[in-house]
């Protein structure tokens, strides 16, 4: 069986410690029964130790010579082997509507908009593990006032309980990654609704954070114009990192009191 060569234009590093890749499968144990989804299977080091689980199974593989090893060497697998770009998907239909956990060794090249398309989805994916970056691990997991804390963080955090698990290092992979990865798990807390309006939560968050070395009275202006008069409260002489979860859904409630044409 002819092995598949990493193509750098899809942001591919194969794994091959097979310990690692244990344990990184071992991640979705903590979100028992769900199906999984695994995202880039690549030649399926993960996809078998995934299997073994005996849970319901699907992988979504945009690269067509990973399909076909993958066809070859899983034929277990034959109708759950899905040649699909995932951020193209819609994942309602996907395991007849229910939950599952979403897991893989994400390509590093759309690592954050994986996780914008899991924000989208979040009642569907109450779970979702893998291995990234370190340093957007880091920037998910941050807390207030650190530097790395940032827009990830935020609408992350308000939906998901964020566990960095461990680091990786570069030379377990062909090619090695020019930077370390770590692998991490987000599991749904317990929000529901954010008391404030989601739209505007996030465009809140991305607006301050885009000019994050200013204050809020001054960051938030693309938003509520030039009116400052109501932006006297303490809050706005602090800076967007120094925020709390809940202090951007209260910014955003006043925002919303005060809002100028919201930005497309």
């Amino acid at each position: 069986m002819r092995l598949v060569k990493p193509k750098k234009f899809l942001g591919q590093h194969f794994l091959k410690d097979l310990n690692v890749a244990r344990d990184i499968a071992d991640t979705v144990d903590a979100c028992p029964d769900l199906p999984i989804l695994e995202v880039g299977p690549g030649m399926g080091v993960l996809t078998q130790f995934l299997l073994p689980k005996e849970r319901e199974l699907k992988v979504v593989e945009v690269d067509y010579e990973s399909v076909a090893y993958l066809r070859e060497a899983y034929p277990e697998l034959e109708d759950d082997i899905i040649e699909n770009d995932f951020l193209k998907m819609d994942l309602a239909g996907l395991f007849g509507g229910r939950p599952f956990v979403l897991t893989g060794n994400y390509p590093y090249n759309i690592s954050s908009q994986i996780f914008f398309k899991m924000l989208d989805n979040k009642e569907l994916i109450p779970c979702c593990t893998g291995m990234i970056q370190k340093e957007v691990a880091e920037r998910i997991a941050a807390g207030p006032g650190s530097k790395t804390y940032g827009i990830l963080s935020v609408l992350i955090q308000a939906w998901y309980k964020v566990e960095y698990l461990f680091t990786v290092h570069e030379h377990v992979f062909n090619p090695p990654p020019k930077v370390k990865s770590a692998v991490i798990r987000m599991t749904r807390n317990g929000t529901q609704e954010l008391g404030c309006d989601e739209k505007l939560f996030k465009q809140v968050v991305k607006t301050t954070f885009n000019q994050r070395r200013k204050t809020l009275r001054n960051s938030i202006r693309p938003l509520s114009g030039k009116d400052t008069a109501w932006t006297q409260a303490p809050l706005f002489d602090r800076r967007p990192e120094q925020l709390s979860v809940q202090e951007f859904v209260e910014l955003t409630n006043l925002v919303a009191g005060h809002l100028v044409a919201l930005p497309h």
